[in-house]
């Protein structure tokens, strides 16, 4: 059998080198880009999961979150004394009426204010500006505002006197039944800019050709936003339920800086609770607990609500 050798000749180039199989898998596992993303992977993954393992693991204690203070390891009581907490399920109760009503008149007034403005109005920038402009404000430099004029005293009841309607004057903060309202119609007012923007920017991405086609068809301004421009927006309004659900679980600011949570836990959120828990009982291993209840709730509704609009595109 002959073998045939080749041997390189003077001149000819030197052939590539060949990288080996464990260099290959190393530049696939790492890439170019590592270095560049790897401080934020330090971070989130440092800090973030770090504080979630953290928290799960105090859950489990009964501790007053002193450093220097024992703690007594307690299994899954705070999770059992979770479950029987009617203040807790009442916080629950109160961030699903919540999120409803205050994602349904935001949505509301959102699409039909992204749907005037894309019309021939007249000073539609300012209105832009006027309608984004709560959006902005920190509800910490707010909250007086709204305290003073939802007083028994306040601007409101008096505004109320003034159109004849005084019979309805009340101390809309001071009782139960009317300062959980309150505390939606403040959250309206201030997102209901940034549902307004995201519908006015998918509004945008709608083709002219398909809104002259249905005029052309005889179809109404009416019967066009009801059969296509709402359908075509579906992907947004998902968005915003999302944000709308982990945003619901995650209030704290107004309810607290409004109502101080009262009156009787009548606007008791799963962030304000945890915050009662925590700084003013001192029981960290109870908030721990609840603090991983809120965990898993925002993350399956979130959950949720990407399968959906996975369903949707397929």
């Amino acid at each position: 059998m002959n073998t045939l050798t080749v041997r390189a000749r003077a001149g000819d180039p030197a052939p590539p080198p060949v990288a080996s199989p464990t260099r290959k898998r190393r530049r696939v596992l790492f890439g170019a880009g590592m270095p560049w993303i790897l401080p934020a992977l330090i971070l989130v993954i440092g800090m973030i999961y770090f504080a979630i393992g953290y928290t799960g693991y105090v859950s489990t204690l009964d501790w007053n979150g002193f450093i220097l203070s024992p703690s007594e390891p307690v299994g899954g009581a705070n999770y059992a004394t979770m479950f029987q907490d009617p203040v807790f399920w009442r916080a629950i109760w109160h961030t699903a009426l919540f999120f409803v009503v205050t994602f349904t008149i935001q949505t509301v007034l959102g699409f039909t204010f992204a749907a005037l403005m894309h019309s021939k109005i007249h000073l539609a920038p300012v209105y832009k500006v006027i309608i984004f402009v709560p959006t902005v404000l920190a509800p910490a430099t707010m909250a007086p505002v709204f305290r003073s004029i939802f007083d028994a005293g306040g601007q409101f009841n008096d505004l109320l006197d003034f159109v004849g309607l005084g019979f309805l004057t009340q101390p809309w903060l001071a009782q139960p039944e009317t300062a959980m309202p309150v505390v939606m119609a403040i959250t309206i007012w201030q997102w209901t800019g940034l549902t307004f923007i995201l519908f006015y920017a998918a509004m945008a991405q709608i083709e002219p050709e398909i809104l002259e086609a249905a005029r052309v068809d005889g179809a109404s301004n009416l019967r066009t936003l009801r059969s296509i421009v709402w359908p075509m927006c579906m992907g947004t309004t998902i968005a915003l339920a999302t944000l709308g659900i982990i945003g619901a679980l995650k209030t704290f600011d107004v309810p607290y800086l409004v109502t101080k949570a009262g009156p009787n836990h009548a606007t008791e959120f799963l962030g304000t609770y945890i915050y009662q828990t925590m700084v003013q009982e001192k029981n960290f291993g109870y908030a721990a607990a609840i603090s991983v209840a809120l965990l898993v709730l925002a993350v399956g509704g979130g959950v949720l609500m990407s399968l959906r609009r996975r369903q949707r595109e397929s």
